[in-house]
């Protein structure tokens, strides 16, 4: 069944479009993450306009976030104190974001960024965490071998404005999760992603955060970060497809709560693991693309005041 996307001026099937939804949210639950990294590539994939794709992306993380970060919420998993530093900045990165996107779309450069964008930090990161997670399953399958620590104790962590986060058990400078929450800021208006991809390896690896409390507090502050996103692309470039955005909302709702049960059941390396599996492989599929001559060689848009 056909649904017409009044911004995006296409019809997609319906069908297709929940279930995308659904598999975002359940992503969502799993890993901890928005999942935009790979709706709004999807979404392009299927013949959304790039900047539709990127603010109505964000708009459905949203949904999806909220329904994950209660079910952690539920479980005791979110550090509240370590989500509003992040918050703090992800809301100046969010505004910094927008204000670029609308520059490079202006100049019509917006596809080709966003496509660069996906491709090298995906293919970074991915890399990256596939081959810690590796490292991980390995030494753990060696008998008697030593559980090494994700964490270790850095230069960064000794910077001005130390705060104490009880929660997860770190005395470190705010300096970094502000930063942190600023570069995914700008990453969730220009990418259209609750930047999950970008801060569960960085509150990990950099922060030091236990696993546990990790995807519950990066869902708690995607919520806020993808909300301001959602209304300043509405009112900045009018590129939220509200129903575009609503029919992945049904789908991602009911995939976070599956999901959140589902990564109950794993361990914190075999997430990492999965979770850069796919990050690859979206990446893959974004770098073929670019090399492949497209359909279309001339496209008209409509750029608005």
């Amino acid at each position: 069944m056909d649904l017409y996307l009044p911004i995006a001026a296409m019809s997609l099937d319906v069908f297709v479009l929940l279930a995308l939804g659904g598999a975002v949210g359940f992503l969502s639950g799993v890993f901890g993450v928005g999942g935009g990294f790979l709706l709004t590539p999807f979404l392009i994939f299927i013949g959304v306009p790039h900047a539709v794709a990127v603010a109505s992306s964000a708009n459905q993380l949203v949904g999806a976030s909220v329904s994950g970060a209660l079910a952690h919420w539920r479980r005791g998993n979110i550090d509240f104190q370590m989500a509003f530093v992040l918050l703090a900045g992800g809301l100046v990165g969010s505004a910094s974001g927008v204000w670029l996107f609308s520059v490079l779309r202006r100049i019509g450069q917006i596809d080709l960024v966003i496509t660069l964008s996906y491709a090298l930090l995906l293919g970074t990161l991915g890399a990256l965490m596939l081959a810690e997670s590796t490292r991980a399953i390995l030494r753990l399958r060696k008998p008697g071998g030593p559980r090494r620590k994700l964490h270790q104790h850095i230069w960064l962590h000794g910077l001005p404005l130390k705060m104490r986060f009880r929660r997860s058990k770190l005395y470190i400078s705010a300096l970094l999760p502000l930063t942190l929450g600023f570069a995914v800021g700008v990453l969730s208006a220009i990418m259209g992603v609750g930047g999950g991809f970008v801060m569960i390896p960085a509150m990990i690896y950099i922060l030091g955060m236990p696993t546990s409390v990790v995807p519950g507090t990066s869902l708690f502050q995607i919520i806020f970060v993808a909300a301001t996103v959602t209304v300043l692309q509405a009112v900045s470039n009018g590129t939220v497809d509200v129903v575009l955005a609503l029919v992945l909302l049904v789908g991602g709702v009911i995939g976070a709560q599956l999901g959140t049960r589902f990564g109950q059941r794993l361990r914190g390396e075999q997430l990492r693991a999965m979770l850069a599996f796919i990050v690859l492989a979206v990446a893959t599929k974004l770098l073929f693309d670019l090399t492949v001559a497209p359909p279309d060689l001339y496209s008209l848009e409509t750029l608005g005041p």
